[in-house]
């Protein structure tokens, strides 16, 4: 997935549908606010914040710290700001975290929700992220381990036509990019980070809800996720037996008013030097 389309397409979809995708990742966010409220925080970097959530539940929990949040998505910017409109210390702008000059804001804790995935050149931008980082700060992100690990998307993509759906690879941008452990650990080695470690987190992605939430969780997918733009460009018979498939896959995860499904990510950490920059 290239910068540009979060710039178009993907972006204006994430930001259309980000009360269903912070539904999806609310376990996984609240396993990141407890590791980042673990020691003080004065300034805060959430890289590619998205709609916002993280970077204003993060807000309300160090309501001291002053919280700026960037992505790349001037649509996602928008929402994000909306949001955190009586959050005095928050900030939202639109930027690549993997240039972004700083302006003399020297973050003691850089995080992100699933924003990091999508750097083209990470040892690159995860460099520069250190040497505008204060020292001895925190790098805490979280990231999907491998995809036959994560239901939401293996479970959905083997109702597509073969070959419809590339096989993720390390590295390379996507969802899927950090799944590999030792590959993010050289990277962000190679990168200048210190003390890099993994903690593996299963959660429960919640995909629908409500009186129906198997057409709630389909309408989803069919906008958001590997199987979208593939589903999109089915012909009208295909079209139909993937729906179909998916939605009997659907009700097989429903719980009452939810349909959640096994969902498997990494919280990465690791740190900047003692010395400054």
């Amino acid at each position: 997935m290239q910068a540009s389309e979060w710039q178009g397409r993907v972006g204006q979809k994430w930001a259309a549908e980000w009360r269903r995708t912070d539904r999806s990742f609310g376990g996984l966010t609240d396993h990141l606010v407890a590791r980042a409220t673990s020691r003080p925080v004065k300034c805060m970097l959430d890289i590619g914040c998205g709609a916002g959530e993280l970077s204003i539940a993060l807000a309300r929990a160090l309501p001291d710290a002053q919280i700026r949040g960037i992505d790349i998505s001037d649509e996602l910017v928008d929402v994000a700001r909306e949001r955190a409109a009586n959050l005095p210390n928050t900030h939202f702008e639109i930027a690549d975290a993997g240039a972004w000059p700083g302006d003399g804001f020297t973050p003691d804790l850089l995080i992100s929700r699933h924003g990091v995935m999508f750097f083209p050149e990470p040892v690159q931008a995860f460099a520069h992220l250190s040497r505008i980082a204060a020292p001895n700060a925190r790098l805490i992100f979280s990231c999907f381990r491998d995809m036959s690990q994560n239901d939401w998307a293996s479970g959905i993509t083997r109702f597509l036509p073969e070959g419809m759906v590339e096989e993720p690879a390390a590295m390379v941008p996507g969802p899927f990019a950090f799944a590999d452990r030792d590959a993010v650990s050289a990277m962000l080695t190679r990168a200048g980070w210190l003390d890099v470690a993994f903690e593996p987190v299963n959660y429960a992605y919640v995909a629908g809800e409500g009186d129906d939430p198997v057409e709630d969780a389909l309408g989803y997918f069919l906008q958001i996720g590997p199987a979208a733009r593939a589903a999109a460009q089915l012909q009208h018979a295909q079209r139909a037996a993937f729906i179909q498939q998916l939605r009997e896959f659907l009700v097989q995860h429903r719980d009452g008013q939810m349909v959640a499904l096994d969902a498997a990510a990494w919280i990465v950490s690791a740190r900047t030097g003692d010395a400054p920059k």
